[in-house]
């Protein structure tokens, strides 16, 4: 359930990420490839993204409960919006949960992006009043904050074990680092010249495109690409 994708590079517009590679979130919101749960992401969509001017670390957010494909605003503005550090989000909302703009990823601390891609028991996470919505990956999103984004393979390896029918797909950056994990559902990677993509899926046919295993945490810095295993038996 939903679809993501972050960058960290050069500057970029959001468009080139988002709205125009061929299979795009654009598009996986009403025909995605890769996805096992859910035919469509028309419950809402969010981009996240740090400013390039000195000094700003603040992350910055668009997010709405329309279908991406409807949101001619957005259509607009994308092009001239860019960013060296993205992430962005298209939501396949789970059964029972609002559709509302605050459900909608990416969510933030006011220091991270964070996207989350599956679905979880809230019954086995902390009802955080930090929580931006009810919604599950909303209490997710910040059951990591409180426990801190550099723990993020420990708390879902946690989560996993409390919730063994949960799908954890983690998207989350902070300007400086682009951290995911593939718990249940597709991750992959495509290293260019100018930056590192991370999506749910592919966004075009480039055959530089990679499959991240799964159960596998990976961290883009400016040093280079970390993948780490995740302990395979918690979660299992």
């Amino acid at each position: 359930m939903c679809r993501h994708l972050g960058w960290l590079g050069t500057p970029v517009s959001v468009s080139s990420l988002v709205l125009d590679p061929p299979q795009g979130l654009r598009v996986q919101s009403y025909a995605p490839r890769r996805q096992k749960h859910g035919l469509m992401n028309a419950d809402g969509w969010g981009v996240g993204f740090f400013s390039d001017l000195a000094g700003d670390v603040t992350p910055r957010r668009w997010r709405s409960p329309v279908p991406l494909w409807g949101d001619t605003s957005f259509d607009s503005v994308a092009p001239v919006l860019r960013s060296h550090c993205v992430v962005a989000a298209v939501r396949s909302a789970t059964v029972g949960m609002p559709l509302e703009a605050s459900a909608t990823a990416p969510f933030t601390d006011g220091r991270w992006l964070l996207s989350h891609n599956g679905v979880v028991d809230r019954t086995v996470l902390p009802m955080l009043p930090t929580a931006e919505s009810v919604c599950d990956s909303a209490v997710l999103a910040a059951t990591i904050f409180d426990q801190g984004v550099d723990a993020l393979g420990d708390t879902i390896v946690e989560v996993g074990t409390a919730d063994p029918l949960a799908r954890l797909n983690i998207m989350a950056a902070n300007g400086f680092r682009l951290i995911a994990t593939a718990w249940g559902d597709t991750l992959s990677i495509l290293r260019r010249a100018d930056g590192v993509v991370l999506a749910s899926e592919p966004y075009d046919d480039d055959p530089d495109w990679e499959d991240i295993p799964d159960r596998h945490l990976v961290e883009v810095t400016a040093d280079g690409v970390v993948l780490t295993a995740l302990n395979r038996s918690k979660g299992s």
